[in-house]
């Protein structure tokens, strides 16, 4: 029951998305930020977290999660650091997401052609 609930919420954002570059003026680039943001809303709330733990990856993976861990990092560093902790927890709460993608993007690009357009 945990991988459907998983597909339906993480496949619900994913249409969600698709229905705003299909039907609206929005740009890609700003739907993703959207996203985010909503994420990082909703888990400073504390709803994210709640929906994290009823759908597992199907909502920690979308970018929405990405928000939500952004908060998350927040929260625990001013309560262990203070106003400061608004600056750094989010960085330090991401930084192994963040590596991976620049690592990952470096890697395939010495392995792909670019193609011109």
């Amino acid at each position: 029951m945990n991988y459907l609930w998983a597909f339906l919420i993480g496949g619900g954002i994913c249409v969600v998305a698709q229905i705003l570059i299909d039907k609206t003026a929005i740009t890609s680039a700003r739907i993703m930020v959207l996203f985010v943001v909503i994420g990082v809303i909703l888990g400073g709330v504390g709803l994210y977290p709640k929906l994290v733990e009823f759908a597992g990856a199907g909502a920690s993976v979308p970018l929405t999660g990405f928000g939500n861990l952004l908060a998350k990092g927040v929260k625990e560093e001013v309560d262990k650091i203070g106003a400061l902790g608004i600056l750094t927890g989010g960085l330090k709460a991401s930084a192994a997401g963040i590596m991976a993608a620049i690592f990952f993007s470096f890697v395939a690009s010495l392995i792909f052609e670019p193609k011109a357009k």
